[in-house]
């Protein structure tokens, strides 16, 4: 079995919380798992990440989240939190996960105008 040792580029995001005002909550962030199938490349990971301050929802059928759709009716018409880190989704070979672990903001101070993605009312709320 040969070792590759040849040299590799990888590219990372820095993460962009401006969106938080604060670090109230923040000592809280459960555990979700995004369905990448759920969000739109053009818009959500032009750049192979998912950023944080994307307010999700979950899916009921599957548990898992995907962003937050008002018009929506499969659960992700509630805005159950908000992505706390950046989410990579295009892996190193270029191709897209399926799942990707990720955490979110359930309680805090947020500036909405900050995020990523435009809610209404009640996301804000939510």
């Amino acid at each position: 079995m040969a070792t590759d040792i040849s040299l590799q580029e990888t590219t990372y995001q820095v993460g962009d919380r401006r969106w938080l005002l604060s670090p109230h909550g923040t000592d809280y962030t459960p555990g979700v798992t995004l369905d990448v199938a759920k969000f739109t490349p053009a818009t959500h990971y032009p750049n192979g990440y998912i950023p944080s301050g994307t307010v999700v929802g979950i899916v009921t059928a599957t548990g898992k989240a995907g962003p937050y759709k008002p018009a929506a009716s499969d659960g992700t018409e509630v805005a159950a939190g908000i992505l706390f880190a950046d989410c990579r989704v295009i892996r190193a070979n270029g191709t897209t996960a399926t799942n990707v672990g990720s955490e979110v903001l359930v309680h805090g101070f947020v500036d909405a105008a900050k995020l990523p993605f435009p809610i209404d009312a009640a996301g804000a709320t939510g």
